[in-house]
């Protein structure tokens, strides 16, 4: 009989493992993250004050699409929802999935006026805990197990996009393994990708593609190494033909966890995609990691939590802290002294400072919402641009 050995960290030594997950944006969760993102984007376009909570689910040729929305603009869902299906790769029907004969079906209805009336006093538009983290592991400041992981699914979407591996189809996982001793990255223990291909191309030659194309790339611009050939999984049932919804249907707001710190940190209630920035599940999020990435930036901890919660039609926060897990270089008056000169972590206070009533959203809904530095609350400010 054949035996499995697993490897057990050696607690005692300081060694211990971590994995953390991405997904394609051809995934059919992700799908419906980018359905919903690219309807707030649209409504922004033309009218900034918009508000939406956005669902979308995906299955086997159905689009749907649910929630509600205040706005000025002038919608063809439809279009949005078919066109955004498309530019992800959804266009052969054989795949049971497509922008152009799946089933569309449109749900979405007016904001209530009860959620509404708290909003337009620049309350929250919802209660909740927010969450955002920030460690010196890698350049972005991410966990390193996450970012690696979105780096690889961006990767293969890359390759796909660009016909650089012909044989990809738009669906695809990644997981990374890191080895740890007393708290620090020191190599690589795993990796898993499984991607869809066309039905011509052999498993042995898309587990070369994939290391030689995807892995080796990416590892080596983070200065690791590929673990050995065993702890190498490409495609671990074999064989992936049918990507997307007719395999697995979609949900908007259902990769949580990836679209944040990969369970490395502690995340909110809420999920993101979907939501203008009144709602503090987004803005409040983005405002978490912004504070959070900025005391590291500055040197202030190596590693920093801010957690915050909001009730609905209330505009400031009824909790605000900062955890360093015991590597802060300042003082606590002084890391709170910081926090409040850089933000106003009241609702109206997050949207201008980081000016979120912007069509920026779509960028959003893979690869994660963190570690993109384009992204507003990704910047990193000086002591003369901290506010006074």
């Amino acid at each position: 009989m054949l035996e499995r050995i697993f490897f057990v960290p050696d607690i005692t030594s300081g060694m211990t493992l971590f994995t953390s997950e991405s997904v394609c944006a051809g995934h059919p969760d992700k799908i419906c993250d980018a359905l919903s993102d690219a309807i707030v984007d649209a409504a922004l376009s033309q009218d900034p004050l918009s508000r939406t909570g956005i669902e979308a689910v995906a299955s086997a040729n159905q689009i749907c699409l649910f929630g509600e929305i205040k706005t000025a603009a002038k919608l063809d869902y439809e279009e949005i929802a078919r066109s955004c299906v498309k530019q992800l790769g959804y266009t052969n029907p054989a795949w049971g999935f497509s922008a152009q004969e799946s089933i569309f079906s449109n749900d979405i209805h007016e904001q209530s006026p009860e959620i509404a009336v708290g909003v337009d006093r620049d309350g929250a538009g919802d209660q909740g805990m927010m969450f955002g983290y920030a460690c010196g592991e890698t350049p972005e400041l991410m966990p390193l197990p996450i970012m690696l992981a979105h780096r690889l699914t961006k990767q293969i979407d890359k390759a796909r996009i660009e016909g650089e591996l012909d044989w990809l189809r738009p669906d695809g996982k990644s997981q990374v393994t890191i080895r740890y001793e007393h708290g620090k990255p020191v190599g690589i223990a795993k990796l898993v990708v499984a991607v869809a291909h066309d039905e011509k191309t052999p498993a042995e030659q898309v587990r070369a593609d994939v290391i030689e194309h995807i892995f080796k790339p990416i590892i080596a611009e983070y200065g690791y190494a590929l673990p050995p050939e065993a702890d190498i999984i490409v495609n671990g049932t074999g064989l992936w033909h049918i990507p997307g919804p007719e395999s697995d249907a979609g949900l908007t707001g259902r990769k949580i966890v990836v679209d944040t710190y990969g369970g490395y940190a502690r995340v909110g209630g809420g999920a993101f995609s979907g939501k203008d920035p009144s709602k503090v599940d987004r803005s409040g999020a983005y405002a978490a990691r912004y504070i959070a990435k900025n005391i590291v930036a500055a040197g202030l901890a190596t590693k920093c939590e801010i957690g915050l919660a909001y009730v609905i039609g209330q505009p400031k926060p009824l909790m605000q802290t900062i955890e360093t897990f015991g590597t802060a270089t300042v003082s606590d008056q002084e890391l709170y002294a910081f926090k409040d000169r850089l933000i106003d972590t009241s609702v109206r206070g997050i949207v201008e400072r980081l000016q979120l009533r912007r069509p920026i959203y779509s960028q959003t809904s893979a690869y994660g919402h963190f570690g993109k530095p384009d992204l507003p609350w990704e910047a990193v400010v000086t002591s003369s641009t901290t506010h006074k």
